[in-house]
């Protein structure tokens, strides 16, 4: 799609993008199937015989094709229901981020608008920590974006025999930089890390004992990753 999204808006949702996806999978694993319906004056969400605490993160209109923040919806705004999604406001005016901090962000430049509106609620995601996102039809043309804000939803561990498939994968996801998804996965995961050869390199060092290296090619691309055992 052509991107219209700034650098520094890419540059964060890469750092979410490996971590972010395994998430995504383990949240999509956990919630049961069947018809959805949620109270927004309560903070809940059922489905399936499921019921789960939730914020609003912001809602698409496709007709309209534009994002709309849950904080910035007039109908939510100062409720408890945006309480945990109006970080992404403050951290979108700290960092410089415009489409963090803008209350609509307008789509309709976007070759594919329902993907960029995908990425903006990942990146929300990403932004507060939340332990995956759900995006659900409300109307013909608005879909609403929820933030599990619940501790029965499960983590996804590190795992270290997964480590190549999961940076490779979420490298793939977006594109802009590959060292930016390494690094923050290993933020997230409170790993401490090291660049070497002039970027061209981070390792890392497990809680297992293990250390892993990533290697970058001339053009920022991941080009191995290695886990191997520490010699003590």
């Amino acid at each position: 799609m052509t991107n219209r999204f700034s650098d520094a808006f890419l540059s964060e949702a890469e750092r979410h993008a490996a971590w972010g996806a395994e998430q995504l999978h383990v949240l999509g694993s956990f919630l049961p199937g069947g018809p959805w319906t949620a109270e927004l004056s309560s903070c809940t969400y059922q489905q399936g015989g499921l019921e789960l605490r939730v914020a609003v993160l912001g809602t698409y209109d496709r007709d309209e094709r534009s994002w709309m923040w849950g904080w910035a919806n007039p109908g939510w705004r100062g409720e408890e229901v945006v309480a945990l999604t109006e970080a992404v406001e403050r951290y979108g005016r700290a960092h410089g981020i415009p489409e963090l901090a803008a209350e609509v962000v307008d789509l309709a430049g976007f070759d594919d608008p329902d993907r960029a509106a995908e990425m903006l609620a990942f990146t929300g995601m990403g932004v507060v920590g939340a332990p995956g996102y759900l995006g659900q039809m409300a109307g013909p043309g608005t879909r609403v974006y929820f933030l599990p804000d619940d501790p029965r939803v499960p983590r996804a561990a590190l795992e270290p025999v997964a480590l190549p498939r999961v940076l490779l994968t979420g490298a793939g996801l977006i594109g802009h930089s590959a060292p930016q998804v390494v690094r923050g996965f290993f933020e997230h995961h409170g790993v401490p890390y090291r660049t070497e050869d002039g970027g061209g390199r981070i390792v890392a060092e497990l809680p297992d004992g293990n250390a892993v290296e990533v290697g970058f090619d001339g053009l920022g691309r991941i080009s191995g990753v290695g886990v191997d055992r520490i010699s003590r």
